[in-house]
């Protein structure tokens, strides 16, 4: 049996994704989710034939249980199941630490950045980019697990990554669903760092604004103008999980989409994007060369973050001074080849200062 889309998690986003997949689809497509939680398997499928059912879609979807994190998982799923287009949505960080609060941990986080976690939201990212490369090269592939960052790790370990969902994709679909927004073509750059004023009250915004374009005239005050938008203080997930549904069924179907998305080939942050013939390509107003837009996301990470270059990655700002407090063995760097050992180091590291309440 063929599989278009192969959904590696069973969490919210997971749920988002594929349940929006079947509100939505307008052409035949076969939906697998995968994941090692039987009855929220088996809900998902249940849940997602029923609402195709009820939305007259040609969308089917099948359950397949498995532990991702066990030796060769990512291999056996490809082989197995043949997908069309893999989006990985299974992390072993969950997206509350956004708004978690009480613990040395979360606190780490809040003050060095979400960066923090990019570790966890690659492990499992690269195991199945990794599986791609050598068992079904070619086949594209959607990383949900913090792209802006991941993505680049990512490439650096010298395979390949289609794109990312939500982030620049919240705040774009925000600005273009906004109520008396300026009439036009948008189009903006955004890092993930920019959604966080977003979550702040109007009259309390402050941090990066995203750089928003109409008809390729840049706006100059984006928090007065979209001053009404208002995003949640938890992870957006009814809006970050659904931002890549379009692009998924365009994919599954062989059409062409427009539209934004994070980590794009790798890059960091967020840009607009144009799909053609499967191919993914920056879609920049007129104004804005690659360099720059590039450069410009770039810069949020080395600020205050985690940046790779040549397989290796690099701490900066805050988050590399605040894992050196905690005698974090690689606050100076690693090698994207020894991410597996990085990772048994940062999770002893994340359940010691998970125990120490603040």
């Amino acid at each position: 049996m063929s599989t278009d889309i192969l959904i590696t998690g069973t969490g919210m986003f997971a749920g988002r994704i594929a349940l929006d997949i079947a509100a939505t689809a307008k052409d035949p497509v076969t939906v697998v989710i995968a994941g090692r939680n039987s009855d929220r398997l088996r809900w998902l499928e249940t849940a997602g034939n029923a609402r195709a059912a009820m939305f007259g879609t040609p969308a089917r979807f099948r359950s397949r249980r498995i532990d991702l994190l066990g030796p060769g998982a990512s291999e056996l799923l490809l082989r197995e199941e043949k997908p069309g287009l893999v989006v990985q949505a299974a992390s072993i960080q969950t997206s509350s630490v956004i708004s978690d609060t009480g613990s040395r941990w979360t606190a780490l986080v809040a003050e060095g950045g979400l960066s923090a976690t990019a570790i966890f939201q690659a492990l499992i990212s690269s195991r199945m980019a990794a599986a791609i490369s050598d068992v079904a090269p070619g086949t594209p592939l959607i990383n949900c697990s913090f792209p802006d960052v991941v993505n680049g790790m990512i490439t650096a370990m010298g395979h390949e990554v289609l794109c990312g969902t939500g982030n620049v994709a919240i705040l774009s679909n925000v600005f273009q669903g906004a109520p008396g927004r300026p009439v036009g073509d948008l189009k903006i750059l955004a890092h993930y760092q920019c959604l966080a004023p977003w979550r702040q009250r109007a009259e309390d915004r402050t941090g990066p604004a995203p750089r928003i374009f109409i008809n390729d005239t840049e706006i100059a005050d984006p928090f007065a103008t979209f001053r009404d938008c208002q995003l949640t203080p938890e992870p957006a997930i009814e809006i970050s999980g659904a931002s890549g549904v379009t692009l998924m069924l365009a994919l599954a179907a062989g059409r062409d989409w427009r539209g934004h998305a994070p980590g794009p080939n790798g890059l960091p942050g967020g840009y607009p994007v144009k799909l053609e013939n499967g191919q993914m390509t920056l879609d920049l107003p007129p104004t804005v060369s690659q360099k720059e837009a590039i450069s410009w996301n770039d810069s949020f990470e080395r600020a205050k973050g985690l940046t790779t270059s040549g397989g290796q990655a690099m701490f900066h700002g805050r988050l590399a001074e605040r894992l050196a407090e905690e005698d974090f063995a690689f606050s100076d760097g690693f090698e994207m080849a020894n991410l597996e050992e990085v990772c048994d180091v940062m999770l002893a590291l994340r359940q010691r200062l998970l125990s120490e309440t603040i």
